[in-house]
């Protein structure tokens, strides 16, 4: 059976990492009590960054519009950095570790062979996070980094992606998720503005904390 041209052109990433890769997947070998709690956790950590931003939204509802607008891009832009990978992950086609180092490790079901590696999917969304909270709120940024970290090793920890994936997803999604939130930042605030004096006010507004009604 022959395979598909885009099959066999498909990047070996085992040569740039691999002997990084079968050391942290062997340390997994070695620690299976925790592999079921981390293979739980690399998907259901997503939601950490989804509550983050939420908190973000629930403190810009006591701010100003540039500050809610800012919340309000900061989903948009972790979309679009997902959809930058995505397409760069086409181009590379770098194929997943449990096809090049078959007699590893692996905690992570092999996914079909077109579900390529580089860069991480879960690594990207959370790298975006941290970029897009840190113009909103730095202390939820901080708290987002130390999450986006401990995703990143539970991708290679499981077998999923290569450390190469995970550091190439961060320095692909933190610029562009940041980028993203300023130029909306900046050109939605009109918008928002609209949208705060109509039937979105009490999503998009609030009383300061502390204040009072004056009697």
């Amino acid at each position: 059976m022959t395979l598909h041209p885009v099959v066999q052109l498909a990047f070996d990433g085992s040569t740039i990492d691999g002997s990084l890769f079968t050391a942290i997947t062997g340390f997994a070998r070695d620690t299976k009590w925790l592999n079921t709690p981390l293979n739980l956790w690399t998907n259901a950590g997503l939601g950490v960054f989804a509550v983050l931003m939420v908190a973000g939204w629930w403190k810009a509802r006591r701010r100003d519009t540039p500050t809610m607008t800012l919340a309000l891009a900061a989903p948009v832009a972790v979309g679009v950095a997902f959809v930058v990978a995505e397409v760069v992950k086409k181009i590379i086609a770098e194929v997943r570790p449990c096809y090049s180092l078959p007699h590893d490790y692996f905690v992570s079901t092999c996914p079909v062979r077109t579900d390529y590696a580089f860069p991480s999917g879960h690594t990207t969304v959370a790298a975006a996070s941290v970029a897009a909270l840190w113009l909103l709120d730095r202390r939820l940024a901080t708290i987002a980094a130390g999450f986006a970290l401990f995703e990143g090793f539970t991708r290679v920890y499981l077998g999923a992606h290569y450390p190469h994936d995970v550091l190439g997803a961060a320095l692909l999604a933190m610029p562009v998720a940041y980028l993203t939130v300023r130029v909306l930042g900046r050109v939605a605030v009109p918008l928002v503005t609209r949208l705060s004096t109509g039937a979105l006010k009490p999503v998009l507004t609030a009383a300061p904390a502390g204040a009072h009604a004056v009697r």
